[in-house]
């Protein structure tokens, strides 16, 4: 049986570097956690005002945590720039600090650019007198070839936490229309791709945005359809997506009343000495019934069961 991850971030949330005042209204969000950008959200001559900005919010959130432990805040991440960049490790630098938990690292296509990125970050962490391993990362797959490499990368490193699907950047390179189809139909392999490795990898895959903001339907079909192709979580840009992607991948209360019913079947089953049985017309034998047991697991660790 594979494990459900231990703290599931359903919802990401890109925010501006550069805009302190998204950042403060991103800290008040109920999304699982925010991606403030120093990468291609951030024009060049704002990099060095939006590392500024992100590490002093950094600090400001750790004084308060000293202060209120249970307070809650969405998991803090920040995109990087291009590893191996001179960016890259002003990047590291300016951010990696108590109050961080994690880094997104862009266009990521080998396993030998994570390791620069532990290079980078045991160093920054040490400066900071930081536990080494502190911060996670979030490994966003942008091309065909990091696609292809997908599960080396998500295996590379005990910090990472995840893979992420860099839309944008792999439909580039894939010359695919500019305009999507349905529920991105035309990335379906990709998205499935990175989906099965990250599981293999027994870490998160996180899908990629739905950029039509004025399609919220759209929004919702695109979530659901990321949830049936294995995904745990996905990628956002505004506050008005944070329900819709949370409730995508947030068992149901009709998805917790049939996973405790098959559990209570064949738990009666087993006490009768049966192994496979018939429930509702369907067989019930171990792997669907840890398929249950994981859907309430996920449930109570997200408080909703």
């Amino acid at each position: 049986m594979i494990e459900q991850p231990k703290r599931l971030l359903r919802s990401w949330m890109f925010v501006p570097g550069d805009r302190q005042r998204m950042i403060d209204k991103a800290m008040a969000l109920p999304v699982d956690a925010i991606m403030m950008d120093i990468e291609d959200g951030v024009a060049p001559s704002e990099k060095e005002n939006a590392r500024r900005q992100i590490g002093a919010s950094l600090a400001a959130i750790a004084e308060r945590l000293k202060s209120e432990p249970k307070a809650r805040t969405p998991a803090r991440f920040v995109r990087v720039n291009a590893v191996g960049s001179d960016r890259f490790i002003e990047d590291t630098k300016a951010v990696v600090r108590p109050g961080l938990e994690g880094l997104v690292v862009p266009k990521v296509d080998s396993v030998a650019q994570v390791r620069t990125v532990e290079d980078e970050l045991g160093r920054a962490e040490v400066a900071h007198h930081m536990p080494g391993g502190t911060v996670k990362l979030l490994i966003a797959i942008e091309s065909p070839i990091g696609l292809f490499n997908a599960f080396a990368i998500a295996s590379a490193s005990v910090r990472i936490v995840g893979l992420l699907f860099g839309a944008e950047d792999f439909t580039r390179e894939m010359n695919l229309p500019m305009r999507r189809e349905g529920e991105a139909v035309d990335m379906l392999y990709a998205r499935s791709h990175l989906a099965t490795a990250a599981a293999a990898a027994h870490v998160q895959a996180v899908d990629g945005v739905w950029v039509d903001l004025n399609d919220p339907e759209g929004m919702k079909r695109f979530a659901l359809q990321a949830r049936r192709l294995g995904m745990s979580g996905i990628s956002i840009i505004h506050p008005n997506q944070v329900e819709d992607a949370n409730a995508a991948f947030t068992p149901t209360r009709e998805d917790i009343d049939y996973a405790q019913a098959v559990v209570n079947a064949f738990e009666d089953a087993r006490m009768r000495g049966l192994g496979a049985i018939a429930f509702r017309g369907q067989l019930l034998d171990y792997p669907i019934v840890d398929r249950a047991r994981q859907t309430l697991a996920l449930a109570r660790s997200l408080a909703v069961a």
